[in-house]
């Protein structure tokens, strides 16, 4: 009977526990094909280039069709337990001139671009980007949906869950319930795999990349020498990432005297200030490292910029 009811215990605890686990943000985006074929996409300048992007505003001011996806697919993974962030209500939170007209904002002519999409992300914060494909199948009165469900990292970029097919063709004219019926037999081992990929994140640390620059009338490069040990300034970039990041990882994949690259920077989901938990991001982050090198006994000025969630750059020799 002991041992029964230990089991028990046990079960009930885990299950607590699990209930307890923190679950990845998620956001349900069309993808660029479903976009492009339905003539959802807007240009914008970048750096004297055209580059056409989706237009996911129009899509989801015009489209029906996407609200009720949409709808249907955040509430299949609501009630698997996590939460989203709606997509159309981010949109509506980004001011017109910031979504369409300043595409690219500058500071001395000297800010790293950052697309619309880039804004968006910025904005939502999810953790995950849900992409969506899907066209709708019709033989003689009966109807199936073919989609593709990816789960992006919204920070590294990497595609970390898949789910594709086609459902059983019905007579139902409802597009939710096609959707429904395509994904309910793969929904389960989709969301698994964004949770696996979640606690990697807690044990290991989230994905992101770290650039170093210098400004071309700077007197010193990262082979210059500082502090008290006279160590060449691209090695002590380097031991401090190295010092900071979840199990020191991270890889180093180019440096030069002019120029650094650190990706696969692992850094904490969290951290603590004045006794209180908050999330950390690529700009907090990198704004240690910066801080870092402008105090003694480096006294080196320098510039942060990010772009998108996963990406910062640090421009050394001046604002």
């Amino acid at each position: 009977m002991k041992k029964i009811i230990t089991i028990l215990f046990l079960a009930f605890f885990i299950g607590h526990i699990q209930a307890q686990a923190k679950k990845p943000t998620l956001m349900v985006v069309p993808s660029d094909n479903w976009c492009i074929t339905n003539g959802y996409m807007m240009q914008f300048a970048n750096q004297g280039m055209i580059e056409t992007i989706p237009d996911y505003k129009a899509a989801f001011q015009q489209s029906s069709d996407l609200l009720l996806v949409v709808s249907k697919l955040n509430g299949l993974m609501a009630d698997r337990g996590f939460p989203l962030k709606n997509m159309e209500s981010v949109i509506k939170s980004l001011n017109s001139y910031a979504a369409e007209d300043a595409l690219r904002s500058s500071k001395a002519g000297s800010e790293v671009a950052e697309s619309p999409v880039d804004r968006l992300k910025s904005i939502a914060k999810a953790d995950i980007i849900m992409q969506l494909t899907w066209t709708v199948n019709q033989t003689g009165p009966k109807k199936s949906i073919t989609f593709n469900l990816q789960g992006i990292d919204a920070y590294s970029n990497k595609q970390i869950a898949t789910a594709a097919g086609t459902g059983a063709p019905s007579f139902s004219a409802e597009l939710p319930v096609l959707l429904e019926e395509s994904v309910l037999s793969y929904i389960d081992e989709f969301a698994n795999s964004l949770q696996d990929h979640f606690d990697d994140l807690f044990e290991n640390g989230r994905e992101i990349t770290i650039r170093i620059k210098r400004w071309d009338d700077w007197g010193d490069d990262l082979e210059s020498e500082f502090g008290p040990e006279q160590e060449e300034l691209g090695f002590i970039i380097e031991d401090w990432i190295a010092d900071n990041t979840v199990k020191n990882r991270f890889s180093t994949t180019d440096a030069t005297e002019n120029m650094m690259i650190f990706e696969q920077v692992r850094i904490p989901l969290y951290y603590t200030r004045n006794g209180r938990e908050r999330a950390m991001d690529t700009r907090r982050f990198a704004k240690g490292l910066s801080d870092y090198l402008k105090d003694t006994p480096f006294n080196i000025v320098n510039k942060l910029t990010t772009r998108g969630l996963g990406e910062a750059t640090i421009f050394l020799g001046s604002k």
